[in-house]
Formats: C-alpha cells, sequence, structure tokens
C-alpha cells in the first residue's frame, strides 16, 4: 500500500466459517485496522469473536450498525447482501461481498485479485468475491489463457463439507465417528444423503427443468464473466460432494487455442502468482486436498497430454477453500483497493434495482 492509512472494517457474518476465517487473515496479513466491527444476526449478537490478540463483541446487524464503516466485508447469505450491502454503500462503505447475490449484475465487479484486478476499477461501491470453486480453477487457468488462449473447459470439482458451513463439517464428523463405533449413522440434515464414506454428485440444488445443480451454473457463468469471455468459450461443470473437511479438488480438461507442452504448462504455472506447481506423479508428488488446506496458494499438478486431441491438455488442481476460495481474496481485494486510492463509492454510486 503506497500510504498506511487505516480504515474502519465491519465483518458481516463475523460468526460463520468464512467470517472467522476473514478475521484471522486481516489479522494475519496487518490489513490496517483502525476499528472492527463484528456483524452478525440478533441471534448471534453478544457473543465474541476473536481478532488477532483481541476478543471482540458481535453487534447486531441493523440500521445503526451500517453507518462510520469504510470497508465491509461481507459472507452473510444471499438474501442479507441482497439487502444490506445496498445500506452500507449508501453510507459510504465499499462492499467486498462473498454471496453469489451480486456476482452476475453487470454492474458489479467480479474479481479474482492475480487474474482481473485491473476491474477494481469499474466498481461503484460494491465488488463480488466469486465462488470457491471457480476460484481455485482460474487462479490456475488464467494464466494459461493468456499465454495460449482457451476454447474449452470440462470441470470435475471434489468439494469439502466445509464449503457448506460448519454444520455440514459437523454433520459429517458425527457420521465418521458413528461408523467407527459401529453404531447407527444419524440421518443426514445438511445434504440430501449421507457423506460419509460416501460421494455425492449434487452441489447445491436442482432448478426445475434443469440437468445442472446451481452450483455448476455458477462456476460456468463466473468463469465466463471473470476472463471476459462469451458463449465462444466452451465450458461443462459436474460438481461433486466428498467427504474431506477443507479443500477443493478440480480434475480440469482444457482445450487451447495454441499449442501448448505440458512443459510448458509447468513453466507457466510456476511462475503464475498464487499458484504452487507439485507435479512429481513418479514419486506421489501432486497436489492434496490435506496440503492445501492452511495454504494461500493453489496446488496444481498432473498436468499430462490428452491423447484424444492435439491441444487438450488434464490438470489436478486443489485449494483452500475457505481462504483462497473466499476469505482470503476478499482481503486481496481489500488491499488492492487501498493500494490503488479506490477505497471510497464514487459519488452518485447506486445499487437500486
Amino acid at each position: 500500500m503506497s500510504e498506511r492509512h487505516s480504515y474502519r472494517v465491519g465483518i458481516l457474518g463475523a460468526t460463520g466459517v468464512v467470517g472467522q476465517t476473514l478475521l484471522a487473515i486481516l489479522a494475519e496479513r496487518r490489513f490496517p485496522v483502525s476499528e472492527l466491527r463484528p456483524l452478525a444476526s440478533a441471534r448471534s449478537a453478544g457473543s465474541r469473536v476473536r481478532f488477532g490478540d483481541s476478543e471482540l463483541e458481535v453487534i447486531e446487524l441493523d440500521e445503526d450498525s451500517v453507518s462510520g464503516l469504510d470497508l465491509v466485508l461481507s459472507s452473510a447469505g444471499g438474501s442479507v447482501s441482497a439487502e444490506w450491502a445496498p445500506r452500507f454503500v449508501e453510507a459510504g462503505a465499499v462492499v467486498v461481498d462473498n454471496t453469489s447475490f451480486w456476482r452476475m449484475d453487470e454492474r458489479v465487479p467480479l474479481v479474482i485479485s492475480e487474474v482481473n484486478p485491473d476491474a477494481l476499477a469499474e466498481h461503484s461501491g460494491l465488488i463480488a468475491n466469486p465462488n470457491c470453486t471457480t476460484m481455485v480453477m482460474l487462479t490456475a487457468l488464467a494464466p494459461i489463457h493468456r499465454a495460449a488462449g482457451l476454447e474449452r473447459i470440462v470441470i470435475s470439482s471434489y468439494q469439502s463439507a466445509s464449503g457448506t458451513g460448519r454444520r455440514a463439517v459437523e454433520e459429517l464428523n458425527a457420521q465418521t465417528r458413528a461408523i467407527a463405533a459401529g453404531e447407527a449413522v444419524p440421518a443426514p440434515e445438511i445434504y440430501p444423503h449421507q457423506l460419509a464414506y460416501n460421494v455425492l454428485p449434487q452441489v447445491e440444488s436442482f432448478k426445475d427443468g434443469d440437468d445442472y445443480t446451481t452450483e455448476e451454473r455458477k462456476l460456468m457463468a463466473e468463469t465466463r464473466k471473470i476472463l471476459g469471455l462469451g458463449e465462444e468459450l466452451g465450458i461443462s461443470a459436474t460438481c461433486v460432494r466428498v467427504p474431506v473437511l477443507a479443500g477443493h479438488s478440480e480434475s480440469i480438461n482444457i482445450q487451447t487455442s495454441a499449442e501448448l507442452s505440458p512443459e510448458e504448462c509447468r513453466r507457466i504455472l510456476a511462475e503464475a502468482p498464487g499458484v504452487v506447481v507439485a507435479d512429481d506423479p513418479s514419486d506421489a508428488v501432486y497436489p492434496l486436498a490435506l496440503d492445501a488446506a492452511g495454504r494461500d496458494e493453489v496446488l496444481a499438478g498432473r498436468i499430462r497430454r490428452d491423447p484424444s486431441h492435439e491441444r487438450c491438455l488434464n490438470l489436478w488442481v486443489v485449494g483452500d477453500n475457505l481462504r483462497k476460495g473466499a476469505a482470503l481474496n476478499a482481503v486481496q481485494i481489500a488491499e488492492l483497493l487501498a493500494a490503488r486510492d479506490l477505497m471510497r463509492v464514487p459519488a452518485g454510486a447506486s445499487l437500486a434495482a
């Protein structure tokens, strides 16, 4: 940051898994905070959250708690964001929103810090954080697109329970303990089927008449928006829930416009910001969800030629869905806003429908 200003920061959804990760990363990266305001529903108000060496009391989100902030990092659900993000903007705060509600709004830039940071210059007080699966994938694929062009992507994701939230992790742990103890497995409440010792080919929901889930549709639409492409980019997604606590893994097949060898692809990714190449399969070195958990970087490996097409490669990409897939990118956006003197709501900005 060129000048060391301090900012009054609100964390909306401070008691959730992503909210607590946001608090931890703000402290880790020493973002200049003059005031930190944890915000949540009336149900969570009065509880306490940790920020660095301090414990702060959670404040109820209401008309009185909206004013007096420079920046709001929001992760409290789409309906909350739909109602309250415009109010924060009207009160003078820039909002970085982690829900899906604003991502495809043409007035709202959808930003990955390493991929399209220049889109921040067009913000009207609100910036959207992409879906965690999109984030992990494009951190790795964007540098390949810049070098060789992407024509088609076929992506299968293997997504951890923490992507659904704390209750999903608790449900998976309870099922796993029951199985290990030889006890009856508790009936699933968060997912439609038991996740422990199982694989569910459904992430989020199916809308009437659509064979793709809402998660798959988000991944496809967000990818095109972030890369600035339309239907000329072919993309197909299958999103799967697996019994893993943290870390989303992705099997990706790409078709490039220009010829790209596996060796050149490894070089491009090794030089890309936010990417670490782990690719020596003969020695069992490849990206693992356990290795990605708690890390800021996206891991890429198993880079190899698709024998069915001369301009296709396969790769395996893994990232921590709570860090780079959500909270870290939001904080990185905040850092960019500060460094580029964009931490302000433009005059006349409005998110009214």
